[in-house]
């Protein structure tokens, strides 16, 4: 009898394996989402504008990151100066060191520096500067231009170019000449227009025979309006003490050598009273653009995808409500909660993962369209456009969870009777 009971025993419904797997619940999702086609690239559009926000706004900043560096490697990365240290007694700022005579010799023999040379603001006192050697006491009072002492490498130093005639050389700073080249504001305020007449110009009472005229400078604009004379001049006429300054004409990439060794190659015994200024690294240069630019549209790139996941969530929610009756005939026909569940989730992640993709390649084909027609080498990180696309699934996913749970919750006889 226990046997024949044990015979006629019902089959455990727990053990029964399941007749809905994930394959078929890939099959299902796939299928509601290519049944509405119109709805589906609605739905996808806001993803799409999402992710292509994203990826535009990280491939254009480090591209147009990557042109500004160019330039900056063209004009300030190459240029360097030093100057002496100051410290400030009682509100006044005071040198605590002083530059060598030789300070352009001493800087190049540093790797890197390619020019060097001193440029120094002369103490002319109360004497005048004019074209003419007679003094017209009917003229109106002018402000003199400046004058400077530079040595003679100053044009490649500071990235100087003549319109005429020729800079001195380290002869006439050796020998103390009285020649002078003209900025060409100076030039112009003075009169001068041509080197080949050898026209002079006048300080106080000491002629000075022009031989140049400076055009244009990448460096120290100060230059086109000052009457420009040899420091060994200076020093003879005007009794100049020392350097002022020191401009440096250098290699990309050499400027942290060059911060290391110039105050100890100027000054040995007191390094610390020279103030080199050496270009920021190219790194951070590049950082601090690319976090200038990304912040903003990144801000706006995050509400497209948060608009495009809360339009997958609502037409998930509505698909949910439409397809009620279908709902209800596969709960009565033995699904589980977890399946219909399973089901809706996929969908949105189906939905996610095409916005994410199209999105991805949209972006990229919007940074190489913007970078070809600016000349420009389009700068886009692989793993990011990758991460793009991710995010897409990712939104879908999340925006899926609601709806999936409210189909998961639909009773059988509820869902056939709203479908009916």
């Amino acid at each position: 009898m226990t046997a024949g009971r044990s015979h006629n025993r019902e089959p455990d419904q727990s053990r029964r394996p399941d007749r809905f797997g994930l394959r078929d619940a890939f099959a299902e999702a796939t299928a509601g989402v290519g049944a509405r086609t119109g709805r589906l690239l609605l739905t996808v559009l806001g993803t799409v504008l999402g992710i292509a926000a994203v990826v535009v706004t990280v491939g254009l900043a480090q591209t147009g990151a990557n042109q500004i560096n160019k330039q900056f490697d063209a004009v300030a990365a190459r240029h360097a100066s030093a100057e002496p240290a100051t410290h400030d007694v009682q509100g006044q700022s005071r040198a605590t060191g002083t530059l060598p005579w030789d300070a352009p010799e001493r800087a190049r023999r540093i790797a890197g520096v390619r020019a060097a040379a001193t440029i120094s603001k002369v103490d002319i006192g109360e004497a005048t500067i004019t074209a003419v050697s007679v003094h017209d006491p009917s003229a109106p009072a002018r402000t003199p231009p400046t004058v400077l002492a530079t040595s003679a490498d100053l044009l490649d130093a500071v990235g100087a170019h003549l319109a005429q005639g020729r800079y001195f050389d380290y002869g006439h700073d050796e020998h103390a000449d009285r020649v002078a080249v003209l900025g060409a504001q100076a030039a112009e305020r003075l009169g001068v227009t041509e080197v080949a007449t050898l026209p002079s110009v006048f300080i106080g009472d000491d002629a000075y025979q022009v031989i140049g005229i400076l055009d244009t400078t990448e460096r120290s604009t100060n230059l086109l309006s000052s009457v420009i004379i040899p420091v060994g001049a200076a020093r003879a006429d005007f009794g100049l003490a020392a350097p002022q300054k020191l401009e440096m004409l250098i290699d990309v990439g050499s400027g942290p050598v060059l911060a290391a060794q110039l105050p100890t190659s100027l000054s040995p015994t007191s390094p610390q009273g020279i103030k080199p200024n050496i270009p920021p690294k190219h790194s951070d240069v590049q950082e601090a653009i690319q976090s200038e630019l990304v912040m903003v549209f990144l801000a706006l790139g995050g509400v497209a995808l948060l608009i495009g996941g809360v339009g997958i969530a609502n037409v998930t929610l509505l698909s949910v409500m439409e397809r009620a009756g279908e709902i209800g005939l596969r709960r009565a026909l033995g699904a589980r909660r977890r399946d219909v569940a399973v089901q809706f989730v996929i969908e949105s992640v189906i939905v996610g993962t095409l916005g994410g993709l199209i999105g991805a390649a949209l972006g990229v084909a919007v940074v190489a369209t913007v970078s070809a027609v600016r000349s420009w080498t389009p700068i886009l990180d692989l793993r990011m456009v990758v991460a793009a696309a991710t995010a897409g699934a990712v939104v879908g996913l999340l925006a899926g969870l609601y709806p999936a749970t409210r189909a998961a919750r639909l009773e059988p006889v509820a869902a056939l009777r709203s479908g009916l």
